[in-house]
């Protein structure tokens, strides 16, 4: 029986070191929640796959434990597997097989019995019940990869890897994707998702989590990171250009445009004090005039380069 009180998945003290010696994970220690979209970002060769191959039994760990739905992946191998599924980047199909064959041939490699009316439900559920008959090279790249999530959903599983699940599909397909994805969540389905398109991390993610050269640099709610990493800038623009930065303003951490006609100002939004109103008295006292105001705030992808490149 399922014990629902679990983490989902459950990662211990997980290590990979091939033969010549490289070190691929580090003692990984990861937990990911029931019911929620976790995206697991890193730079290439950080070992995002190589953490995903373990989990899923494509490649075997040198150390530590993994445990899917409270089932050991080494010990109960076939139950912890079964909760899986798995989309990877690569399209790997049948090109004569029909839609609606491809996706009941992948539920019975898990030792289901047939069911017709659950392979409809997926199809239709991924917009793919129009073209159950269709063979699988008269699809599109964006029903292709659909087609790769119905064959991973057939055997019913609990999470759901998806890596890199929109590359090289447009912009109007990804967003297709994405509601597709949080369609899935809402069924219960829990995702961990790789990419390289961080914004679609931060539209879509409940937690972060930063893999880099092999360990765990963060995980953390995605919202909450943002608001504790996250900087704001303040532009201002000013109505006559200035030469050089006067001194009292570049002890407030201002810096002056090469054009000359603008400050940037920039700032922890979660400080009690932004200083912003001092910064106004100080261009007053300077007699500068200024114009108009704009402000950023710093992205998911901003936080996640400064993180992988601390030292």
């Amino acid at each position: 029986m399922i014990d629902d009180s679990l983490s989902i998945l459950s990662v211990s003290r997980l290590s990979k070191r091939y033969a010549g010696g490289h070190c691929a994970l580090d003692a990984v220690d990861l937990d990911v929640r029931k019911g929620e979209i976790f995206a697991l970002l890193g730079p290439n060769g950080a070992g995002k796959t190589t953490l995903i191959n373990i989990v899923c039994g494509i490649v075997t760990a040198t150390e530590g434990q993994v445990s899917v739905a409270g089932f050991d992946i080494s010990r109960d191998f076939r139950k912890a597997r079964s909760m899986i599924g798995l989309v990877p980047q690569e399209l790997f199909i049948e090109g004569f097989e029909t839609v609606s064959a491809t996706v009941a041939f992948s539920r019975g490699l898990f030792g289901l019995a047939p069911n017709p009316s659950r392979v409809e439900q997926i199809l239709r559920d991924l917009s793919l019940w129009d073209k159950r008959n269709s063979p699988m090279m008269a699809l599109s790249g964006g029903m292709k990869r659909r087609v790769m999530i119905a064959k991973a959903l057939a055997h019913e599983p609990r999470i759901l890897f998806l890596d890199e699940p929109t590359a090289g599909v447009d912009v109007d397909l990804r967003r297709d994707m994405w509601a597709l994805v949080r369609g899935l969540r809402d069924n219960g389905v829990t995702i961990i998702l790789t990419t390289h398109y961080i914004e679609e991390a931060e539209e879509m993610a409940d937690r972060i989590g930063i893999i880099n050269r092999g360990c765990i640099v963060l995980v953390e709610d995605k919202d909450r990171l943002m608001k504790r990493m996250g900087k704001r800038q303040l532009t201002i623009q000013l109505h006559r250009p200035l030469a050089s930065l006067p001194a009292a303003l570049s002890e407030r951490g201002l810096t002056l445009t090469e054009s000359g006609d603008a400050l940037v100002y920039t700032f922890d939004s979660q400080r009690d004090r932004s200083g912003i109103a001092d910064i106004f008295r100080s261009l007053a006292d300077n007699g500068i005039d200024f114009g108009d105001l704009t402000t950023t705030e710093s992205s998911l992808e901003e936080i996640f380069v400064s993180l992988v490149r601390a030292p």
